[in-house]
């Protein structure tokens, strides 16, 4: 790789040219001033970086200890919390306090709806998102399961027609009821509203409506084959779908070098000037997609306005622990990653804040920033002071760049209200996240014994404790109205019917976002928001005690338990294919997330998370004698075959099981099981990273 002096820094030559070149230009900062602030930042906040992950690695040998010594007794739940307290793990709770962001746009402050997570290297799949803000309720239950049955022959299927148009308008009675009648009895003409005051707004013969915030637009067209059918000429029901939208630097891409970085900050520069563009064939006709531009309404009184065409974009930054190649600092290490992302994708924003003619981006002025995996307030505080210095070099007024806070490690979980404290100006999202936060309880009491089967870990007191604490304490700081309080992923995107069954239980529970994996899933998922009032859960919730620490504190062991041979082979065999499943695409492909095929053949998302968990889990049960190492490599080698098998119609996939010793991707996953403790807080990136750079390594040398 090579690299450009910027004073007493060497950056690649991709990363040098980019920002000087494409990225600079517009903002009103010279290349020098902004290397030289580059320099500061580091040389400030890197010694820093370090003693927080020494501290990482310093409480959990502690905590590894602590274990090791009670090995075989009773678990001591009263003298458990008071060694966490004493070696500083545990934090004093904050004096009650009440979150202060300013300027945070409406999509995140008082609007309720999903939320999408989007890699950031991939074009297509940004712009997806982006545009996902609105979408089409009639084409969501007509192509997926959310209703009984599928679509008859190739063309219109009139049958599955009708059932959409039954479920659709059904819907509306729920959300903006008539008064003298059912929407699907409806022939045009005056529309007897119980509450006139929701039709907002019309666009031609359109009829827009706004319920718990959302806008629904009643597409109005006789002229349409749909519309023409029926009764008030109703052609499409367009609801607002995905209101934010994460783009994603971290857990779903594989970004391991200058040119994987450059790739993925010159689309999220695509964004923030609003030209990103991508030129893709679909059915046989070269199609390019562009961003959404704003909606056009018209009020009852006749005043023009403009509804935002796009989600509101947030980016996801990596977190504190992994460097980069790009930047290499004075005494020659890598620069951490994390904070070159805050640099970078700050100064990026700075075309949507610079930006004359709107729309944009943030039209309150911000830059948000999601921050994962952090573990504990000084973390969350060293991100906030990291914030402040990026906002001096950039000439941004204090607060300017937002954090979301990711409560998906134990020490956050257990001091969440502490980490919202250090970050109280700023924040303007927390949420929890299932796998990474399994994960990371796994690995932190990884001596304490063999761990619950990974399916049992949903109904554990713990799980329930955070999902629970979470909301509660978001709510406690004073979130409602100010800030997201978010749940995690749907992972089956094509199950959508259990999705509206299931996930309705996230708004419930006072969250006001939630991940989806589709512009699909967003659309069908906004209707809960409208069957559930979420700021009337959040102020009913406030009455109610925060859930107990103690529960949170509770570690999923399976104290007696002993499973036969089966039970083993069927978890062992669970746990690999998922992790072989991954890895091969992120290894080999460079894919950071998909939609795999699990041990069952159903298509799950898949990202680092999933991965970290069961490598976890494997990992446990090899320390604690459940499985001997001869049974996980059996176990592994026969999910290789079966990956193999899955991925059999992908021209680029390289089977595993004919030769693992020569396989990259199986030696990473096979690492990933008998490393795993070693792996700092059980992280999968340094050895993904590794073995990935290894693959490109001997591509490159093929192909010379």
């Amino acid at each position: 790789m090579t690299s450009i002096a910027k004073g007493r820094l060497n950056v690649a030559v991709e990363l040098a040219e980019f920002v000087d070149e494409r990225v600079l230009p517009g903002t009103g900062i010279a290349a020098e001033a902004f290397w030289s602030g580059v320099d500061a930042i580091l040389a400030r906040f890197v010694p820093r970086n370090l003693d927080l992950l020494a501290r990482r690695n310093s409480l959990q040998a502690q905590i590894d200890d602590w274990h090791k010594i009670r090995a075989g007794q009773p678990f001591d739940a009263a003298g458990y919390r008071a060694f966490l307290t004493e070696i500083g793990y545990l934090v004093a709770e904050p004096v009650p306090f009440e979150v202060n962001p300013t300027n945070v746009d409406a999509e995140l402050a008082a609007t309720d709806g999903p939320q999408l997570v989007v890699p950031v290297l991939n074009a297509r799949f940004l712009l997806n998102a982006a545009n996902a803000r609105w979408g089409s309720l009639y084409d969501a239950l007509y192509g997926t399961d959310a209703i009984p049955g599928a679509p008859a022959g190739k063309g219109y299927d009139p049958e599955r027609g009708k059932q959409v148009i039954a479920w659709a308008k059904a819907f509306l009675d729920d959300a903006a009821p008539l008064t003298n009648g059912r929407w699907a009895d409806w022939t045009g003409g005056d529309l007897a509203l119980a509450d006139p005051g929701q039709l907002v707004g019309r666009a031609g013969d359109n009829l827009l409506l706004i319920h718990n915030g959302l806008h629904i637009e009643v597409v109005v067209d006789r002229a349409n084959p749909i519309g023409a059918t029926d009764p008030a000429g109703i052609a499409d029901v367009v609801v607002e779908a995905a209101i934010s939208t994460i783009c994603d630097f971290e857990d779903s891409i594989a970004a391991v070098d200058a040119a994987d970085k450059v790739a993925a900050y010159a689309n999220w520069l695509g964004l923030m000037k609003g030209d990103l563009e991508d030129t893709f064939e679909k059915s046989g006709v070269m199609v390019t997609r562009r961003l959404n531009p704003d909606r056009a309404y018209v009020a009852p009184d006749g005043t023009p306005f403009a509804l935002h065409g796009r989600s509101l974009l947030l980016v996801r930054n990596v977190g504190h622990l992994m460097t980069t190649p790009a930047v290499i600092m004075p005494d020659g290490t890598q620069a951490p990653e994390g904070i070159l992302d805050a640099i970078v994708t700050s100064t990026i924003a700075l075309h949507d804040l610079k930006r004359a003619a709107r729309p944009g981006n943030s039209r309150a002025g911000s830059v948000y920033i999601v921050k994962p995996k952090m573990h504990g307030p000084e973390e969350c505080a060293f991100s906030n002071d990291l914030f402040d210095a990026v906002e001096d070099i950039l000439g941004l007024a204090r607060y300017t760049i937002k954090i979301g806070v990711m409560d998906e490690e134990r020490r956050t979980s257990a001091n969440l209200a502490a980490c919202i404290a250090a970050v109280r100006d700023r924040i303007m999202f927390i949420n929890t996240g299932f796998l990474d936060r399994t994960g990371d309880e796994m690995h932190t009491a990884m001596q304490a014994g063999a761990m619950l089967r990974k399916g049992d870990m949903k109904t554990t007191d713990w799980i329930r404790a955070y999902e629970d604490r979470n909301v509660q304490i978001g709510l406690a700081c004073g979130l409602s109205g100010k800030a997201q309080i978010g749940k995690g992923m749907w992972a089956m995107p094509d199950r959508m019917a259990d999705m509206l069954v299931q996930k309705i239980g996230h708004p419930q529970t006072g969250a006001n976002t939630a991940w989806v994996p589709s512009p699909t899933a967003a659309v069908l998922h906004t209707t809960h928001y409208h069957r559930v009032d979420v700021f009337a859960r959040q102020a009913a919730r406030l009455a109610e005690p925060v859930a107990d620490l103690d529960a949170l504190l509770t570690i999923p062991v399976a104290y007696g338990h002993n499973w036969s041979a089966d039970d083993v082979r069927e978890e062992l065999e669970n746990n690999a294919q998922g992790i072989l499943g991954y890895v091969v695409r992120w290894v080999d492909q460079g894919i950071g997330c998909s939609k795999v095929p699990d041990i069952n053949d159903i298509g799950l998302m898949e990202d680092r998370a999933t991965l970290r968990i069961s490598s976890q889990h494997i990992a446990n049960w090899l320390l604690h004698g459940v499985a001997s190492a001869d049974e996980v490599d059996a176990a592994l080698l026969r999910m290789a075959a079966k990956v193999d098998a899955q991925n059999a119609g992908d021209p680029a996939y390289r089977p595993m099981a004919p030769a693992p010793d020569s396989s990259l991707a199986y030696q990473a996953a096979r690492a990933l099981v008998f490393e795993g403790i070693a792996q700092p807080n059980g992280y999968t990136e340094p050895l993904l990273h590794a073995f990935r750079l290894k693959v490109k390594a001997a591509d490159m040398a093929r192909a010379r």
